[in-house]
């Protein structure tokens, strides 16, 4: 049995390692940011406040302490843990009863006792509660990391290629984008275009039809059944303005098809849309 705060957890034996006594110093120690790890008898433990893995409002009372504190060392879990509670009550045998379906999904618990004087005391599993929280921890760090891939997508510029056999095209387009802080890259016609895609893999390709060598069909059909460049947005824009054209390129993938002469402000915004940066 054993306390924290005002609560009272029982804990199987048969989960404990061993019990150790730690200063409230060295506690304090192992509490800070990027903290060594706990060592003992040659094993490395990571010292946790048995209140934090609770997620309880209780927080470790070192101050005015002059004895040091009890530190359980847990057996059976994932990763070794040392968790400190306030005050050790003794050893026990009890009657386990089960807490029912309704706390079927609650974390870490196997069961509860009732004390003597009435009061019900929940029994933890502390490998299983371990083990829920490491999970919990990898998850958080891996949203975190997917967060910061995030931020640095966004930060960094949108890249374009532009694939049109007309030089003036090729000039004006790339103008409009460079004035707007993308980065592009241009292609003369489908076959130099699919060169480059080797080595670059552009956030979208602006692409026209009639070139020269591989036409725009024939280079949307590449992309589209290239495993690495098959999610790259394309927008087709060409002077074929007509119905079967623009379906023939619907029917291959590309996923948005303009007229030239194209609207600057309709193709940053088509850009936008299809790279999803704002």
């Amino acid at each position: 049995m054993v306390s924290t705060g005002e609560d009272f957890y029982a804990i199987p034996l048969n989960t404990i390692e061993g019990i150790v006594r730690v200063s409230t110093y060295e506690l304090e120690e192992y509490y800070k940011p990027d903290a060594p790890m706990y060592e003992y008898a040659g094993q490395e433990y990571r010292l946790q406040y048995l209140g934090s893995l609770l997620n309880s409002d209780h927080h470790p009372k070192l101050q005015g302490q002059a004895l040091p504190l009890p530190v359980i060392l847990v057996r059976g879990a994932e990763q070794p843990m040392a968790l400190q509670v306030d005050n050790l009550m003794g050893s026990r045998e009890i009657v386990v009863k089960s807490l029912g379906p309704q706390f079927s999904t609650v974390r870490g618990v196997s069961g509860a006792t009732i004390l003597g004087d009435g009061n019900v005391v929940v029994i933890l599993d502390l490998p299983a509660m371990i083990r829920s929280d490491i999970l919990s921890e990898r998850q958080r760090l891996a949203e975190l990391d997917k967060a910061r891939e995030s931020a640095r997508y966004e930060e960094r510029a949108t890249v374009v290629m532009v694939v049109d056999d007309s030089v003036t095209v090729r000039k004006v387009t790339s103008r409009l984008l460079e004035r707007n802080g993308m980065e592009v890259i241009t292609a003369k016609d489908g076959l130099d275009a699919v060169a480059q895609l080797q080595d670059h893999k552009p956030d979208i390709m602006l692409l026209d039809i009639e070139m020269p060598r591989m036409d725009g069909f024939e280079v949307a059909s590449f992309v589209r059944h290239d495993d690495n460049l098959r999610d790259m947005p394309i927008c087709m824009i060409t002077s074929r303005t007509g119905e079967k054209h623009r379906e023939r390129a619907l029917a291959i993938g590309v996923n948005e098809y303009l007229g030239k002469p194209f609207q600057e402000t309709e193709l940053l915004k088509t850009i936008e849309r299809l790279t999803g940066k704002q």
